[in-house]
């Protein structure tokens, strides 16, 4: 079921997300200070091709508070922006009963797209 999940996604729009994900990673790989988020955005881009199947955790956190200090820098600069724009869509989804599927995804990526350091994307068990 994951599989057709994923396909039907990639045909509805996910290839765009992804696009925009992989575009948005090379730009900010392109600078020293944007590679840490660069490599966030490849994990987001990742997710956002085949979110079906996959699930977010609260990954191991090493000791200290640099984690935190990125994901307040990415709050400001992109995580409202892109959390709010996945919001968006999983509502436009969710106007149907076939879309309702796409919006848990959706939801999914939002959470990740407002605070990305720290999470792990996992398959679901």
């Amino acid at each position: 079921m994951n599989t057709l999940g994923n396909f039907l996604w990639i045909l509805t729009g996910g290839i765009l997300v992804f696009l925009f994900y992989l575009f948005g990673s090379v730009i900010l790989m392109i600078t020293i200070v944007g590679i840490p988020f660069g490599v966030q955005t490849l994990k987001l881009a990742a997710f956002s091709l085949f979110p079906f199947g996959k699930t977010v955790r609260h990954g191991e956190r090493a000791s200290g508070c640099l984690y935190l200090l990125m994901n307040i820098l990415w709050i400001l600069f992109a995580g409202i922006e892109l959390a709010v724009l996945h919001l968006v869509l999983a509502l436009l989804c969710a106007i149907t009963i076939v879309g309702i599927p796409f919006a848990a995804q959706h939801i999914k990526m939002a959470g990740l797209a407002l605070v990305p350091f720290g999470c792990d994307v996992v398959e679901e068990r």
